[in-house]
């Protein structure tokens, strides 16, 4: 009898499930909050170096591929996360919600500059709209980063540590995800084609 022959392997790349990407994105600030209420600040810093790069790992293994978001997040958690640890000065984990804001506003920004709405490549071809529609959600996005940015310096410079982490681990993503869902009006208004830059835009 013949064998079967096995099916034509598909060229696209294998996605996260919804659920799935929740738990990786929401996993390690959880540990992160519950490591600080157990072992205090420090502590907590080196369990979300930790759970971070095993949801990186995770990732990858899902998907065999890793995207440059978490990627670039999770360097800077790991930078700011040993500088936290090795110089027992928890403002640079502190700080590091805001250099990430910072500098994805300004990638967002140089993109917008140069003509090539980055946030296109972001979503990585899940949704088409127009040259027109990727410039006006950047823009949104750009602020929103920017106001996250400064959020974050105002709670950690005002508030105590266990308020910072309790924000940081139960309002953050929320706030993120209602952010996105209030984009579904434009990104229809603008559903279209994939995008191409116009020329000497």
């Amino acid at each position: 009898m013949s064998k079967a022959s096995p099916p034509a392997k598909s060229g696209k790349r294998p996605a996260l499930k919804p659920m799935t990407k929740l738990g990786l994105d929401l996993g390690p600030l959880l540990l992160f909050f519950f490591a600080n209420s157990y072992g205090g600040i420090y502590f907590a810093t080196g369990a979300l170096m930790v759970a971070t790069l095993v949801a990186l790992a995770v990732s990858y293994a899902l998907t065999r591929r890793i995207s440059i978001v978490p990627l670039a997040t999770a360097g800077i958690v790991i930078a700011f996360g040993a500088l936290t640890i090795w110089l027992q000065d928890e403002s640079f984990i502190k700080i590091k919600p805001t250099i990430i804001y910072a500098l994805f506003a300004s990638i967002l920004i140089a993109g917008l500059a140069t003509g090539r709405p980055l946030f296109e490549y972001v979503l990585d071809g899940a949704f088409h709209m127009t040259h027109e529609g990727w410039k006006k959600l950047t823009w949104r996005w750009v602020f929103f980063f920017l106001c996250m940015a400064l959020a974050n310096e105002f709670v950690w410079r005002t508030f105590s540590t266990d308020v910072w982490v309790a924000v940081k681990t139960f309002a953050v993503l929320p706030v993120t995800v209602l952010f996105a869902f209030a984009q579904t009006p434009l990104m229809m208004r603008y559903k279209g084609e994939r995008a191409e830059p116009s020329a000497g835009s």
